[in-house]
This record gives C-alpha cells, sequence and structure tokens, in this order.
C-alpha cells in the first residue's frame, strides 16, 4: 500500500517556540492510524496543517502523492475532518449546516446528507437548530459532516469527546465500517488509549512536538509479555522469597511497593500461598495484560521503539 500522507521534515513556529518539530508521517492507504500523545504535545498542531488550517513553518506535506501547498488546496476535497471541536451556524438546522457544506465543495447529493445523519444516529434531528443540540450531538453532527462525502482520507481530532459510552463505541463502529465497506483512510487522535486500541492499525506516538515513533499495533502486541503485579508491605523480603522459594528472577520493583512479576513458571495462586505461609501480607495479587497504554508510557519515558 502507498502512503496516503507523508511529511518530510514538517515543523511549526510561533513566536519564535516550536509547537512540532522535524516530524516524518506515513499514513497508507486504507489504513486507521492513530495519535498517541497528551494534550499539547503537538497532535492538533499536525493534523491542522495536513488539513490546511495552519501553514507549516518548514518541511513538507504530501497528500495523494502530490506536493500539499496553499496554492494546492482544492486537494482538500478529497478529506473530511473534525479538529478540536467542530463549528456550526447554531441558529441553522443540522440539514441546513450540512447543505452549506455541501455547497461549498460542490457536493451535490441530498440523500447523503440523511445518510449522513442516520449514520450517526441524528435521525429526526435534521430539522432542530443546532443552538439546541448537546456537546455530544454536535460532535456526531460534526462526524456526519466529516463523512457525508464519503472522502478518501477523514481526520478526526478527538472525535469521541462529549460522548456517553454508547456514543463512544457507535462512533468506533461507524469509522470501523467506513474503513471496511468504503476504504477510507483514517487519521486520528484521542486521549482515551483503551478505545484507540480497539480501533487503530497503526501508531504515531507524539510528545514534546517530536513524533517519537511509529509502530503496527500488532507488532505491539507480539511483543508484550503479560505480568503478574502483586503489593506487598515488604518489598525486600517479597522479593528475596519469590528468588529464593520459587526461583523467581524475572521481576520488577515498580514502586516502594509493587512488584511486577513476568515469570509464568508459577501461578499466582501458588506465590499467594507462599508468601502466606512466610507472614508476608498480600494487599493485591492480579494478573496482567500489557496494554497500549503500557507501550505509550513506555514511549513517552524513554522506552525503546519496536521494528
Amino acid at each position: 500500500m502507498h502512503d496516503i500522507i507523508r511529511t518530510r521534515g514538517l515543523t511549526k513556529k510561533v513566536n519564535g517556540r516550536e509547537l512540532v518539530s522535524d516530524i516524518n508521517l506515513h499514513i497508507k492507504k486504507g489504513e486507521i492510524y492513530g495519535f498517541l500523545g497528551q494534550n499539547g504535545v503537538g497532535k492538533t498542531t499536525i493534523m491542522k496543517m495536513l488539513t490546511g488550517l495552519m501553514i507549516p513553518t518548514s518541511g513538507e506535506i504530501e497528500l495523494f502523492g502530490s506536493t500539499f501547498t496553499e496554492k494546492s488546496k482544492s486537494v482538500l476535497k478529497r478529506v473530511g475532518s473534525i479538529i478540536e471541536y467542530p463549528i456550526f451556524f447554531e441558529h441553522l438546522t443540522a440539514c441546513e449546516n450540512l447543505n452549506l457544506h455541501c455547497e461549498y465543495l460542490g457536493f451535490y447529493d441530498h440523500k447523503a446528507i440523511k445518510e449522513a445523519l442516520d449514520l450517526v444516529h441524528l435521525t429526526g434531528m435534521e430539522k432542530k437548530q443546532v443552538k439546541s443540540f448537546s456537546l455530544g450531538m454536535k460532535q456526531r453532527l460534526g462526524i456526519a459532516r466529516a463523512i457525508i462525502t464519503k472522502p478518501e482520507l477523514i481526520v478526526l481530532d478527538e472525535p469521541t469527546n462529549g460522548l456517553d459510552p454508547i456514543g463512544i463505541k457507535d462512533v468506533r463502529d461507524l469509522i470501523l465500517m467506513l474503513n471496511k465497506d468504503y476504504e477510507i483512510t483514517f487519521l486520528l487522535s484521542s486521549h482515551i488509549l483503551g478505545e484507540m486500541e480497539q480501533v487503530v492499525d497503526r501508531i504515531g506516538v507524539v510528545n514534546n512536538g517530536k513524533l517519537l515513533n511509529e509502530v503496527a499495533l500488532a507488532d505491539i502486541r507480539k511483543q508484550q509479555t503479560d505480568y503478574i503485579e502483586l503489593i506487598t508491605t515488604d518489598v525486600e523480603k517479597t522479593v528475596y522469597l519469590l528468588e529464593s522459594e520459587l526461583q523467581i528472577s524475572n521481576m520488577k520493583i515498580i514502586q516502594d511497593n509493587k512488584i511486577r512479576i513476568y515469570d509464568w513458571a508459577q501461578s499466582p495462586k501458588a506465590i499467594s500461598k507462599m508468601l502466606v505461609l512466610q507472614g508476608i501480607e498480600i494487599e493485591e495479587i492480579q494478573k496482567h495484560k500489557n496494554s497500549l497504554e503500557d507501550y505509550f508510557y513506555k514511549q513517552i519515558n524513554g522506552g525503546g521503539t519496536i521494528e
């Protein structure tokens, strides 16, 4: 698959301060790509430059194989987006807002408006003024606007903002459906890492204005190991007993009272039994499965890359 988005050395400075620096991004046609990063690290800035809302200080952007500049904004007809919060004419209805958007793009298909509203579960709300909508409803309407023309690329910055758990699941299912049925490429960002884990094919970790790593979610899962986490009042004695009594050596102390055990030769039940018999007080012992969140925090704290 060829890259639908590619950047080289993409940099943005404002008043002498670098917001993002030397971003070399690669997003393949047909994939769901997710930006992972805390608030204020540069994700939205990158998205704004990719959608023509902000001019780069330096570097290059390629969209659909061609260099993207201020003079080539017609290519944005092939892109749908929500950057930060969607903005509407509050006194107009949902349908009127979507009509204006379609007219601006030169897209005339009234059936598509109804279909988009149905897809985001705003059926029957087309004649309601947007000022009466909740934050979650406005977010749904923003997604409807982004998908109405069935663009080749959709860029969604925090698409689940303001949505309840059912709404979040609906958006996730919608993204997966549009990607599968219409082969739409997605670039997403979200602070809900567990939600991203259920949707994305590849991730880009962004921290302090830099793209630290790009990696397929499948590759992360291959290289991560499950573990047992043990919380006790006497870490030093517990470590000694684990080594001497159960021959467990693959473990790590991660807090003053917490031990992470990567050796699966012994079960949590066997570990608990031995420690209790030795007089160790156990506050908690649980099996854990490594998640995207674990990988993310390792990356921003200086962890290695996955090839």
